[in-house]
């Protein structure tokens, strides 16, 4: 396990970590994400845990979390650059050597964080974008929209309103094809009319 005291790779296995985890936060899902933020983040802690580091950076690293986390929350996508700028600082800083301030590669240090902060850009706006649009069939929005039934319809019966199918019932007996008013909802069976 030498290799991982190496400041460069352990500065890519930091990366790895932080990008799966955040990901993981981000679209949690199938659990591979979150595999393989643990493992990364073990490695990366026994490097850190068996190198010198630098205070403010792991600070400063730390800190990140927290305008990522009001990013997710709130959905504002300025809380999310304010936290990658603060992580690339925190990462690329790290690692120390003796009498090094600067101990990554900063070539390997400006493309890696130039790659992982155009890709972590580029796929969590998406999905804050995606968490930020109401569904396209919110339920009280077809109140008053008109439709057409799939089935005869009196104490139940099918609607197609909006593109979608609905569980339906009416007051009265509306016979299948025909037009139809949505009145109101109960839970997620619409009241509805025949229209005239």
């Amino acid at each position: 396990m030498d290799f991982l005291l190496d400041p460069n790779i352990a500065y890519l296995i930091l990366l790895g970590g932080i990008l799966l985890a955040s990901l993981a936060v981000i679209a949690p899902g199938t659990g591979a994400l979150e595999v393989g933020a643990v493992f990364c983040l073990l490695f990366a802690g026994y490097a850190i845990y068996h190198m010198t580091v630098n205070g403010w950076a792991f600070v400063v690293l730390f800190l990140s979390v927290v305008p990522f986390a009001y990013a997710v929350k709130s959905r504002r996508k300025v809380f999310l650059g304010i936290s990658v700028f603060l992580f690339v600082i925190g990462s690329v800083f790290l690692f120390a050597r003796k009498n090094e301030f600067f101990s990554v590669n900063p070539i390997l240090a400006f493309v890696s964080s130039g790659a992982l902060t155009s890709f972590f850009w580029v796929a969590a706006t998406k999905v804050l974008d995606t968490l930020a649009t109401p569904p396209a069939n919110e339920i009280e929005a077809l109140i008053g929209q008109i439709g057409e039934a799939r089935t005869a319809i009196h104490r139940e019966g099918s609607v197609q309103v909006n593109g979608e199918l609905w569980s339906a019932r009416s007051e009265k007996k509306i016979a299948s094809e025909s037009r139809i008013r949505v009145m109101s909802r109960e839970g997620f069976t619409l009241v509805v009319e025949k229209v005239e």
